[in-house]
């Protein structure tokens, strides 16, 4: 029988965790956006010596949500307040699920008096829209799905562009398309400024160590926006940067970017997995890595675990605040950096030169996830204390770096074992070659790694302790 939504993929006789993580569909792929424009590693270095160019138009859904309800109804399903969240603001939007679990984040964006903008992976676009569907508040959405992963050479539309300007040499550049000095605009603060002749809104971000602006606007403008960028951009050194690099600069700033969608248990959430389609995000998205149980629960991630503790907020009723008071007590996990050991990592590269024996996991740069959301085991001795969770490779650090989650007993600097690869010669997911596990030694490190960010950023998710 054809499976029609989510809840009949959780139904189907597989567990669910048995069904994720031998998933078909493949890599998670950054579309459309060119993988190089010079070679990935100059595009790292770019934030940390000059400049970049992100183009984020592509791979993030869009919810637009308005109404004179719209922002009593995002922040009932959010552990942020809204208090204080005027016009021309932005928050990093986080909803939990009954139980208390991350279904996924996205930035939020204030645009008018009773309009806002959620852009971000589609966990969070599926989860906001569904609630509006469900009648109750003054709303009404509008949704862009992210661009196609493999387009073929079709058209791309989107409603809006997206560019991030970013590196020592930003300001130079945002003022030279400015016309002169850029205003002042404060972290997650809004403003406009001139290019190519047109006002702009731009968003002061910062998402590879250095700060920066996103600058965001109709997608009919789209190339002629970025034509500017990139002639202000000449003489200050200022490199495009492609999609195999774009997703690494999260290892320096500290955002672990895919937590599995806590979606998939209790009955309450029946009805929303019944209105998930079996072919969607959550009942297609794999899990990959060296962790496995039986349970799906040991796979979601708290708003602690995460770095988001500190936006729980009492002061509104919403979507699985009574979980989260029951668990406030308790001693949560706590988001690292992972450094792995450079010889470690030559020896598990190494192995697939051998031809006497099955080669380790492949590690693949300058990202190694393998999955779209991946979950290795950290041991000490023979003892699980954490899990490693996003993971890949800077040329500015010169080391593989992973993202990831400690018991709130493991210190800085301890050294510990990640445990690569999959057992049992890996599953079915079509990432996955056949390999054995490898054991690589890990120091711990803060998260975020990068000392720019550690020391520019305003006091926010990537710098606070959880």
């Amino acid at each position: 029988m054809a499976l029609s939504s989510l809840e009949d993929v959780t139904k189907s006789g597989r567990n669910i965790v048995d069904t994720l993580r031998n998933s078909r569909i493949g890599s998670y792929v950054y579309p459309v956006v060119a993988a190089e424009f010079a070679n990935w590693r100059d595009e790292q270095r770019a934030w940390r010596d000059s400049a970049v160019l992100f183009d984020q138009s592509h791979h993030m859904a869009e919810l637009t949500v308005d109404g004179p309800d719209a922002g009593r109804f995002l922040e009932s399903l959010s552990i942020n307040s809204f208090k204080n969240f005027p016009v021309d603001r932005a928050k990093h939007y986080v909803p939990v699920s009954p139980e208390g679990y991350v279904i996924g984040d996205v930035i939020c964006f204030h645009l008018e008096e009773d309009q806002y903008v959620l852009v971000g992976r589609a966990p969070t676009v599926n989860w906001v829209e569904y609630n509006a569907r469900k009648g109750g508040h003054s709303v009404k959405t509008i949704r862009d799905d992210r661009s196609p992963s493999r387009p073929d050479g079709n058209k791309v539309e989107r409603r809006h562009y997206r560019f991030q300007i970013q590196g020592p040499n930003a300001p130079q550049i945002l003022e030279k398309l400015n016309g002169g000095p850029v205003p002042d605009i404060k972290f997650f603060h809004m403003d406009r400024i001139n290019i190519a002749g047109r006002k702009v809104r731009a968003l002061r971000h910062g998402m590879a160590g250095a700060p920066g602006l996103e600058v965001f606007g109709p997608y009919a403008e789209k190339d002629e926006i970025r034509a500017a960028i990139l002639e202000a951009g000449k003489e200050f050194d200022l490199y495009q940067v492609g999609s195999r690099a774009y997703s690494t600069n999260t290892l320096e700033s500290g955002w672990i970017p895919s937590p599995l969608p806590a979606v998939y248990t209790g009955e309450e959430m029946k009805a929303y997995r019944e209105w998930l389609p079996a072919d969607g995000y959550e009942a297609t998205g794999s899990i990959g890595g060296s962790f496995v149980s039986d349970d799906i629960r040991d796979y979601y991630s708290t708003p602690w675990e995460l770095g988001y503790g500190f936006y729980i907020k009492n002061d509104h009723d919403f979507v699985g605040r009574a979980a989260l008071e029951k668990m406030q007590g308790r001693r949560h996990r706590k988001k690292v950096t992972f450094e792995w050991n450079g010889d470690d990592v030559t020896k598990v590269i190494a192995s697939g030169f051998q031809r006497d024996e099955l080669p380790y996991k492949w590690i693949d740069f300058p990202v190694a996830n393998y999955a779209s959301s991946s979950f290795d085991r950290i041991m000490r001795g023979d003892r699980m204390v954490g899990l490693s969770m996003f993971s890949g490779y800077s040329f500015n650090e010169r080391c593989m770096l992973s993202l990831g989650v400690v018991d709130d007993d493991v210190e800085i600097g301890d050294v510990l074992t990640l445990v690569w690869g999959e057992p049992d010669g890996g599953t079915d997911k079509t990432a996955t070659e056949k390999h054995r596990q490898a054991e690589i030694r890990v120091r711990v490190s803060a998260a975020p790694y990068a000392r720019e960010a550690r020391e520019n950023y305003v006091e926010s998710w990537r710098t606070r302790a959880a």
